[in-house]
């Protein structure tokens, strides 16, 4: 063979060898830049679809439409039931649960609910619940209204915990006890358990002050103070409870009624004589018995 044609030969091996590798690099060329306009591509689309807000039209549209199948399946509101509501606003209820008849039962949120209702001052306590299918239920558990609390000219109610109930429509509690005094939160409930403990001093009490946040004077509906020790409230509203049967001393006419001291009762008449009475009154022991 001839020179010529080994040299040909040889040129025409190394044409095949090198010949694939270029179209293959070509075809990663090609590729790469379709792969990178694609993603471009992408990257445009997304961009457009969240600066345009059409995700969030396309979300409230798919959430539109499976309310509208859930409702169309039988889960929609027809019943709301409130139980132990009897101070709580029912419109403030209404606002906050924010459901019609018909809607679907699933885009009601009972957690969300029960957190904002709890938030109203008279509810202590709150379940709310999607009883299904097509009803909502709301338990609560209100605060009990204990007395009036007056504090620089203005009347709030509050709870047997001391909690502030409102100011606001508390025309119908006039005939509670008025608290007066700024720490009468912290005190008022222990005091005002006690005091009720003896329903015949209640009935007779306008109101009541607190001293320097170390005892009570009381004011009656006679307009008479009945001044109060710093402890053992419970043995001096039972002395005086005793004094009421025995005497109806709440009633009388007097200036002052004194319990301070554990072994007599000063009561000051309005032209200033004083007259003392003994205590009256039997401790016990744990077990009841007199001692």
């Amino acid at each position: 063979m001839s020179w010529f044609n080994r040299k040909s030969k040889r040129r025409k091996s190394v044409i095949k060898r090198r010949g694939p590798t270029a179209e293959r690099l070509i075809f990663i060329v090609r590729r790469f830049g379709l792969t990178l306009a694609v993603f471009i591509f992408l990257g445009w689309l997304g961009a457009w679809f969240f600066m345009s807000d059409a995700n969030v039209k396309t979300g409230q549209w798919m959430h539109n439409k499976t309310m509208q199948v859930t409702a169309d399946a039988g889960f929609k509101v027809q019943n709301i039931l409130v139980s132990g509501r009897h101070y709580t606003d029912v419109d403030a209820l209404a606002a906050i649960i924010d459901v019609e008849k018909g809607d679907s039962i699933f885009g009601f949120n009972p957690d969300k609910t029960q957190e904002a209702i709890s938030q109203i001052a008279w509810v202590k306590n709150v379940q709310v619940e999607r009883r299904f299918p097509d009803t909502i239920y709301v338990g609560i558990k209100e605060r009990t209204p204990m007395a009036l609390w007056q504090r620089n000219k203005r009347v709030s109610l509050i709870d047997t915990e001391g909690v502030v109930l409102t100011d606001h429509k508390i025309d119908r509690f006039k005939d509670y006890i008025v608290v007066v005094g700024d720490e009468v939160p912290k005190y008022a409930p222990d005091f005002l358990k006690l005091l009720m403990s003896e329903p015949e001093i209640v009935e007779k009490i306008e109101a009541a002050s607190l001293k320097s946040g170390r005892r009570w004077d009381l004011v009656l509906k006679t307009g008479a103070i009945v001044k109060l020790p710093e402890g053992d409230l419970a043995l001096a509203f039972r002395r005086l409870a005793q004094m009421q049967d025995d005497k109806k001393i709440l009633d009388k006419d007097v200036k002052t009624i004194d319990v301070r001291e554990a072994t007599r009762i000063l009561v000051r008449t309005h032209p200033g004589a004083v007259q003392q009475y003994k205590a009256g009154y039997q401790k016990t022991n744990t077990n009841g018995d007199a001692i």
